[in-house]
């Protein structure tokens, strides 16, 4: 596929004039892409932070368009959240990159699985265990600009992420969440909490792939304080377990993006418990987009 070169977060006002989205709070609000202009923002959004800001080593054409991109963006569904308000004209601030699994099975599977052996929730059991005709999310390359690091950017996503859930009747999600940096010894203390205190389940027992499992608990159950453990943890990675995550075996390197990576795996029952008692997800007739 030809790439075009697009190395701004701002998009066209006029394409989002009767854009429908998912909610609003001021100037912001959260809804899906709409046109590849609108991923290219989101793209340019996540060369800033993953390149710029983070340290990844850009491959040759990422660093020319100044864009993440890989070929799994033009199979996903992009969460975005805009700010209308911006000085340059609206633009995008924050996004989630969303892959249904009966979109990866028809195309060349889940991103997660070059880390992590999803074996264990391919099996008729656990698709019985969620429920039939529910299927499984991945969520991806989250990043919300610099400035826009706030508890009302975030409460948005999540409303736009319960939304999307309830539309496409999600029964789990999961990905991969990163630690900064290359050496997990780095993170042993927050690492070996997570290790011996939400572990998958011995029927969802997703490991790292063999060539690329590092251990993750260092430590001993009794040998560190969980409370410090907490604090040690990246944000993002507290939130899923505030809606009670579990995580998979192992830690994975990527030196691309400069990171060691978990894997994530979260009901979705209590997301949208959580969100649709605070914010409803019946959608109007401005708030449903398109199914893809």
């Amino acid at each position: 596929m030809k790439y075009a070169s697009y190395r701004s977060t701002v998009v066209a006002a006029q394409t989002l004039a009767d854009a429908p989205f998912y909610a609003k709070n001021g100037s912001l609000d959260v809804r899906l892409a709409s046109s590849e202009e609108e991923i290219h923002a989101a793209q340019a959004l996540r060369f800033k932070i993953f390149y710029e800001e983070m340290g990844a080593v850009p491959e040759a054409r990422v660093l020319k368009e100044k864009r993440d991109f890989d070929d799994y963006d033009y199979i996903c569904d992009h969460l975005l959240v805009i700010d209308h308000d911006r000085p340059g004209g609206p633009e995008v601030i924050g996004t989630y990159r969303l892959l249904r699994q009966v979109v990866a099975q028809t195309h060349k599977g889940f991103y997660s699985a070059s880390e992590y052996d999803l074996s264990p929730l391919m099996t008729q059991t656990f698709q019985q265990q969620i429920g039939e005709g529910r299927q499984l999310l991945e969520l991806g390359r989250s990043c919300v600009h610099k400035d826009y690091r706030t508890t009302q950017t975030i409460n948005l996503l999540w409303r736009g992420i319960a939304s999307y859930l309830h539309q496409h009747h999600i029964g789990y999600m999961f990905g991969c969440a990163s630690f900064p940096g290359t050496n997990p010894e780095d993170h042993a203390l927050p690492l070996s909490y997570l290790y011996h205190e939400h572990l998958v389940p011995d029927d969802l027992y997703v490991k790292a792939v063999p060539d690329r499992f590092m251990k993750m608990n260092f430590l001993e159950k009794e040998g560190y304080d969980k409370r410090m453990a907490l604090r040690a943890l990246p944000p993002l990675i507290k939130g899923y377990l505030r809606l009670g995550c579990f995580v998979g075996d192992g830690v994975v390197i990527d030196t691309q993006f400069n990171t060691s990576d978990v894997f994530i795996l979260l009901p979705v029952e209590r997301i949208t418990k959580r969100y649709s008692h605070r914010y409803s997800i019946e959608q109007t007739a401005n708030d449903t987009p398109s199914e893809a």
